[in-house]
């Protein structure tokens, strides 16, 4: 009889660790992905209100073939500064895109907006972001109100309440050694709900009651820019510049299975891709199936799992 893994989260694709750097007093942090041996990443960018560094790097058709690793932050535009910890602490070990005798880390990030939760005048910060490089490790992800997902909340509409948002990680196996596995880091301005059953799971409440947050915004004056769902979809399959691009493009999918609304214009919603190429002989099509299935569990997870 067959043992379920124990690790059912982004780090159990071997050569991924992840670390958080949390600050519950000013309810904001930082979470990286770590991928010291270089990764095929893509990146789709769906919401319309993004903050972001170095997505134009790993688009199709650029230098940059891999990535080492990826921040997810909060503290919005101010946020990106804990990718400078991020690129020392890599450089301090020698990992990087080799250019003559310097090596540069190549580091892609995306924020989320958090500032109305906690102190604003305190983000994430190159400090931070090193310290969470060095607490990274291939144990399963810690889940819930951590890292990047300390402050997050969802379901935003005048005259509600926000939900407790957070950092979330699902995985899915394949008999042939294939791995899918997401990290999301929920902070959306729609309610999470269940893909299989359209129940909500948590979202905007009023008198303590939740309520279909599309419904309150079809006529809602909304603050723009204070949302954003982000993530990392990682896999040991075998991707180029280009597959792993559509990967993300599918894995979009799953977000709009779990959040409702979601890529709204007041949402910054972007997912990366990491592909280790540990595993050939997998299609695009299976590994962007899975994609987006793991994405949905994992946006679920952020919400019912405790940090």
């Amino acid at each position: 009889m067959s043992m379920t893994p124990t690790n059912q989260t982004l780090t159990a694709i071997e050569g991924i660790q992840v670390g958080h750097a949390t600050d519950a007093t000013a309810r904001t942090g930082c979470t990286v992905i770590l991928c010291p041996a270089g990764a095929t990443a893509g990146v789709d960018v769906r919401g319309a209100a993004p903050g972001s560094r170095e997505t134009e790097s790993i688009r199709p058709g650029r230098l940059i073939q891999k990535v080492h690793a990826i921040l997810l932050t909060g503290g919005s535009a101010f946020g990106l500064d804990a990718a400078g910890g991020v690129v020392q602490y890599l450089e301090e070990k020698g990992v990087g895109f080799g250019s003559g005798n310097v090596r540069v880390p190549i580091v892609p990030a995306a924020v989320i907006f958090d500032l109305f939760v906690g102190d604003a005048k305190v983000r994430p910060n190159r400090e931070m972001g090193y310290q969470a490089c060095f607490d990274a490790t291939s144990e399963p992800v810690a889940m819930g109100v951590v890292g990047a997902g300390t402050g997050a909340t969802v379901g935003k509409a005048p005259g509600v309440t926000p939900s407790i948002g957070g950092v979330g990680s699902a995985c899915k196996r394949l008999d042939n050694g294939l791995i899918v596995a997401a990290l999301t880091v929920v902070n959306a301005l729609g309610n999470v709900v269940s893909p299989t059953t359209g129940e909500i799971v948590a979202g905007g409440k009023e008198n303590g009651c939740l309520v279909d947050i599309t419904e309150r915004l079809l006529d809602a004056n909304v603050v723009p820019g204070t949302n954003t769902t982000i993530g990392v979809v990682a896999t040991n399959a075998v991707l180029s510049v280009a597959e792993a691009t559509r990967v993300a493009e599918m894995a979009h999918d799953g977000m709009a299975r779990a959040i409702r609304p979601s890529h709204t214009m007041f949402d910054g919603d972007t997912l990366f891709t990491l592909a280790t190429g540990a595993h050939a002989g997998s299609s695009i099509n299976t590994v962007g199936i899975l994609a987006a299935e793991v994405v949905a569990e994992a946006i679920v997870a952020a919400v019912t799992t405790s940090g």
